[in-house]
């Protein structure tokens, strides 16, 4: 691969990544339309490229996780069922996008190269986030409204606007993607990236510690619940895996067992401290309506227990029965928050047990990834390579969030559990598994993958 090849592949993984997730940005900017068409020339570039690299002759039935490809197939099924067929539809084509991004870094990139793309683009979605609300907190001074969209005069509720111009005022900020859990989550991803690419060596000292700096700031700035216990139970996952790393097999299993008391000991005081700690944080008692939201959800799951209501990811707030499923203080909102029932509400029990199994067999997998000793060509055991664990950490970020948020049904949340679950099992049985660090960082060899109990989930 040549330079330019290599150097227009590189912005366009981090311009993917980056769209995956400040989506909301480009709506908010250039309209639905706009962004329509941009992420449609995205996804059409990355299909090619998959086709030139040849990465659909990696997707045999022996490679691909089938609880993850089961539960895909049901979602498109349900077209034949669905309560709303057009919305359904419409899902289905946004969620191909996501898709078609997940296969192309699973398929066409390296562990290393992905963690050095998503890295940057949450990156530049920090820094533009804190720009962003600079110039409207300083200069502009007053809350903004979307570029494209005209929500007449009166007030308007809160969850309308862009930026509410909080950034001196002490308030919750929401940066360019124009929520402050989703900068939340951004931010988190880009703590994991930072801590990872630094002790990878392909991030220098000093700007680990300013985007370090950087990300904790936003992150504080959100005021997000949400993200602060994730990442909490994101330091514990990477606790536990680094001790089990090093490890010998005979003592994993104390380190699993400490864990899990330690675990459940922190998820006990966490319960009962939790109304004065929610209070800290801003929240209500039912977090923010989300117990409403939940009981209306699972009203009408029972209604189609067992195939849901037809998939459509995000909600469509113009059909039946999202018009006033979860309405709070003049918003509606588009998702169950709390993916497990959002799937369950929409691909009924069945859906549920194949997305847990898929969810579980990831899991498992990178799990394995992340605790397995790499060997040189050789069979010799290698020092240890941090980017093993980026997989397991994002997963552990996804799934803690999704007992409150439903993203990882949508955009990025659903690339990132596609592209880990589909990569992991990719992996398995490869001949060899690259971990060179891009960009000049120190070179590994090529690493042949260790048989490991990865392998035995599909």
């Amino acid at each position: 691969m040549n330079t330019v090849t290599s150097t227009g592949r590189s912005a366009l993984a981090v311009l993917t990544f980056f769209t995956l997730l400040a989506a909301d940005l480009w709506r908010n900017l250039i309209g639905w339309y706009g962004f329509a068409a941009l992420a449609a020339a995205i996804a059409a570039t990355l299909a090619v490229l998959i086709t030139r690299d040849g990465g659909w002759s990696l997707l045999r039935p022996r490679r691909i996780p089938l609880a993850f490809a089961a539960f895909l197939a049901l979602a498109v099924l349900s077209v034949a069922w669905s309560y709303y067929p057009g919305a359904t539809l419409l899902g289905l084509l946004a969620q191909a996008g996501a898709l078609v991004a997940a296969l192309y870094f699973a398929t066409s990139m390296t562990w290393p190269r992905i963690l050095t793309a998503l890295g940057r683009a949450t990156r530049w979605i920090l820094g533009l986030s804190l720009l962003f609300e600079f110039i409207v907190g300083a200069i502009v001074r007053h809350p903004i409204i979307p570029l494209w969209v005209d929500y007449g005069t009166g007030k308007l509720p809160s969850a309308f606007y862009w930026s509410q111009a909080n950034l001196f005022t002490g308030e919750p900020i929401q940066g360019i993607v124009g929520n402050r859990n989703l900068l939340a989550f951004v931010a988190v991803i880009a703590i994991i990236c930072i801590v990872l690419e630094f002790t990878s060596k392909s991030l220098g000292r000093g700007r680990s510690a300013s985007w370090l700096v950087v990300a904790v700031a936003t992150l504080a700035l959100t005021r997000s619940a949400t993200a602060m216990t994730v990442m909490l139970v994101i330091a514990v996952a990477a606790a536990v895996l680094v001790l089990m790393r090093r490890a010998s097999p005979g003592h994993r299993r104390v380190v699993v067992g400490g864990s899990l008391l330690g675990i459940g000991g922190l998820a006990g005081l966490l319960f009962a401290f939790s109304a004065p700690l929610l209070a800290l944080l801003g929240k209500s008692s039912d977090l923010t309506g989300r117990a409403d939201i939940w009981n209306s959800v699972t009203a009408l799951a029972q209604q189609r227990p067992v195939f849901g209501w037809g998939w459509v990811s995000y909600w469509v707030p113009w059909v039946e029965p999202f018009t006033h499923l979860a309405e709070r203080k003049g918003v509606t909102y588009l998702q169950a928050h709390n993916a497990w029932l959002d799937v369950w509400f929409q691909l009924g029990i069945v859906g549920l047990v194949l997305f847990i199994a898929a969810v579980v067999g990831a899991c498992w997998r990178s799990w394995w990834f992340a605790v397995d000793p790499q060997l040189d060509a050789k069979g010799r055991p290698v020092p240890f390579v941090p980017v093993t664990l980026f997989p397991a950490l994002i997963l552990v970020l996804l799934v803690a969030q999704s007992f409150v948020e439903s993203r990882m049904l949508v955009e990025g949340g659903f690339a990132l559990l596609a592209l880990i679950a589909l990569k992991t099992r990719i992996d398995v049985g490869s001949t060899e598994l690259d971990l060179t660090v891009p960009d000049g960082g120190p070179v590994d060899a090529a690493l042949p993958t260790r048989s490991h109990p990865a392998g035995m989930v599909r």
